[in-house]
């Protein structure tokens, strides 16, 4: 199904095109990338732009926003929002129903427990956060 496009209206009323992942299925945006290894829950969406790497996968319900850069070996909860422009390292982990805001630099390595929060332009460095900002639950 790799490559058949499928037009969705989004919030904004602007109609955009997405293809089917081979891997998991889920609607990723036709100007997305997407390495081979990686894996994208069928009711996940990957947004324009966004760029997913090596042994990256994306859980059920997550929504990755425009712009977003992802690296090599990462797990991403269910449930999981990441705002435009984020970058989250190789070999990160985010917990299930994470909320991950704009302009976020998740280090490589690091642990976003689940349920967090993390506000917009933030840093995360390993398991602890640098920004008062940054609220983590329970350890993922």
């Amino acid at each position: 199904m790799q490559g058949r496009t499928v037009p969705i209206e989004g919030a904004d009323g602007e109609v955009r095109l997405y293809r089917r992942h081979r891997n998991g299925g889920g609607l990723v945006d036709t100007t997305a990338t997407v390495a081979d290894g990686a894996a994208v829950h069928e009711s996940a969406y990957v947004e324009a732009d966004a760029v997913l790497g090596d042994a990256t996968r994306v859980g059920a319900g997550c929504w990755i926003e425009s712009g977003v850069t992802i690296g090599d070996d990462v797990t991403i909860g269910q449930n999981v929002h990441l705002g435009s422009g984020s970058r989250v390292g190789d070999g990160a982990r985010i917990g299930a129903n994470a909320r991950i805001g704009a302009g976020v630099v998740v280090a490589a390595g690091a642990r976003v427990a689940v349920d967090a929060r993390v506000a917009d332009r933030d840093v995360v460095l390993g398991d602890r956060r640098r920004s008062s900002s940054t609220d983590f639950g329970t350890a993922a």
